[in-house]
């Protein structure tokens, strides 16, 4: 059921514009999944840039012809804006030819690699050290993680290249969003508590380790030509970061 939810339906139960069976299906999916709770709130804070794009999108529209064929039709009641309104707007204007490619999905590509670091934070926020000091930590069960991490994403992760000072690798998993997998691989810190490395696909290019702050967590992100990369936790920002430096220098090894 989760994979027949598209963005559009939960937009729209954000919105409140589904009927009441409609709203009940969507309500038993985020109580079976916790990531779709997790894209609710992702979609539930994209209004401003996506009202943003769309103003960008009407300054290029041919305003006064459009103008004078609506001056034609009889004034019907005005519904509220919202978001599910904007995303059949923009689709209309896609359709009527106008270059929203540039414009639309350009804004659109250019959040893709932050939007992805702010849904780990929403999910690493739930984090607290109970949630993986009982995961097993044996190299062999680590190896068959990071087997399917592999098989996902098209890399070649060992246990080996993975450790880090003082914590303690606690697990490799795949999750998703929108058919977009992210791997993530938590460690546990006896001061800090969790600490996840997530990456995910990513055509941006190579990019050097910066700096961000989510929800209460430090960031270090960084990119290779394939892949984007983050480390997320409660350890201050330049331990994470000299950890990251650490891992590049193993994983470009």
């Amino acid at each position: 059921m989760n994979a027949k939810l598209s963005d559009e339906q939960l937009v729209a139960y954000l919105d409140d514009q589904l009927d009441t069976e409609q709203r009940a299906r969507i309500d038993a999916a985020i109580a079976e999944d916790p990531m779709i709770g997790l894209r609710l709130q992702w979609l539930d804070r994209s209004s401003l840039p996506f009202k943003e794009a769309f103003n960008q999108l009407n300054r290029q529209a041919p305003v006064d012809r459009l103008q004078a064929m609506l001056d034609t039709l009889p004034s019907p009641a005005r519904p509220p804006l919202s978001r599910r309104w904007f995303l059949a707007a923009a689709a209309g204007l896609v359709a009527g030819g106008v270059l929203a490619d540039r414009l639309f999905l350009g804004w659109q590509e250019s959040q893709q690699t932050s939007n992805w670091r702010g849904l780990v934070a929403d999910y690493m926020a739930l984090y607290v050290p109970q949630t993986l000091d009982h995961l097993p930590s044996d190299e062999s069960t680590q190896r068959a993680q990071l087997q399917t991490l592999d098989e996902h994403l098209g890399l070649k992760l060992a246990p080996a290249q993975l450790s880090l000072p003082r914590v303690e690798f606690k697990r490799a998993q795949i999750l998703e969003y929108d058919d977009v997998p992210i791997a993530q691989i938590t460690y546990l810190d006896p001061v800090h508590g969790p600490l996840a490395l997530c990456i995910t696909l990513s055509s941006s290019g190579s990019r050097h380790v910066a700096r961000e702050r989510r929800h209460g967590l430090n960031i270090v992100y960084w990119s290779d030509m394939h892949h984007a990369w983050m480390l997320i936790g409660h350890n201050p920002a330049p331990e994470l970061e000299a950890m990251a430096t650490t891992l590049r220098s193993r994983l470009n090894a």
